[in-house]
């Protein structure tokens, strides 16, 4: 590795590595050190590989598949050009946002359109399936401290309930997942509005066609990007059920129970048990979120 980093800057984003933009070989690059989870590395890497050429990935310039806490295997890539979407779009005008959204829906596409046989987490270079071994909806959040009163807790049985019919009507087709699919991991050229980059894939595993729309649309409060996003999904040929945000909100339960579980981490999961506490409040899947589809 030393003959690649001639310098390094941490870059922020990316809870389960540490990330660095380094100068390497001449060009400038992106160093990611696989601490917290060894073998992630390998199927990193894979995942840039199969996806090269179909999404706006960087190439991989060098690897380090194994390694130890003292001497953590890494990722090294090519630094893509343009700024972080979510700083982008807090000065968008409407074109540029639904330029944007339209990309993001076409991005959805090509997700979704790459097919696996089983929903799981990829765990070795060769991409194979581990099963996820979580049980039904029910028994997962009982699993966790989200912090809810007895009230909210009795009140979240509506919640699944709603989750569990909405997806019951969805399709049970299995995709690729990038499963942190949002404005923080994706870049874009200021000039064009032309997403160039979906970064960290830290999370991507095999599953529903619906969870990145749904993590696309947790707190998403823009019905011009949403509704653009949503166009061109349903213009896609792709065969998915309606209602799409709901459908995406169901699939995004998993994860966002997750991530309220650790609201004391950082901005983003407090965030999320904000969002989750009002869903039990509620007793609905919405939990207040703004309507972002005007038209089933």
């Amino acid at each position: 590795m030393s003959d690649f980093a001639a310098s390094a800057v941490p870059l922020t984003g990316g809870y389960g590595g540490q990330t660095y933009a380094v100068s390497a070989g001449g060009e400038d690059a992106v160093l990611k050190l696989y601490v917290k989870d060894p073998g992630r590395a390998a199927v990193d890497a894979a995942l840039l590989q199969l996806v090269r050429g179909l999404l706006p990935v960087p190439r991989v310039l060098d690897t380090k598949r194994e390694g130890s806490a003292e001497d953590p295997p890494y990722l090294l890539t090519e630094r893509l050009p343009g700024v972080n979407l979510q700083l982008y779009l807090e000065t968008a005008g409407e074109d540029e946002r639904r330029t944007v959204g339209e990309q993001l829906g076409e991005l959805l596409v090509r997700l979704s359109g790459m097919p696996f046989l089983t929903f799981g987490m990829f765990r070795d270079g060769e991409l194979a399936i581990e099963p996820f071994g979580m049980g039904d909806l029910e028994r997962y959040v009982a699993g966790l401290d989200l912090g809810l009163s007895p009230e909210q807790s009795e009140r979240f049985a509506g919640v699944i309930a709603e989750a569990e019919d909405v997806l019951a009507d969805g399709v049970d087709r299995v995709c690729l997942v990038h499963s942190d699919f949002n404005p923080k991991n994706l870049l874009v050229d200021p000039a064009t509005a032309r997403i160039t980059g979906l970064i960290d894939w830290e999370f991507a595993h095999a599953g529903s066609p619906y969870t990145d729309l749904g993590n696309l649309f947790r707190f998403c409060v823009d019905p011009v990007l949403a509704g653009a996003v949503l166009s061109v999904l349903r213009g896609s040929g792709l065969a998915l059920g309606e209602p799409l945000v709901d459908l995406g909100q169901a699939a995004d339960l998993w994860a966002l129970l997750d991530l309220a579980a650790r609201s004391t981490e950082h901005e983003i999961a407090a965030a999320a048990h904000d969002l989750v506490a009002r869903m039990a409040d509620t007793s609905t899947l919405s939990g207040r979120r703004p309507a972002l589809d005007v038209v089933h």
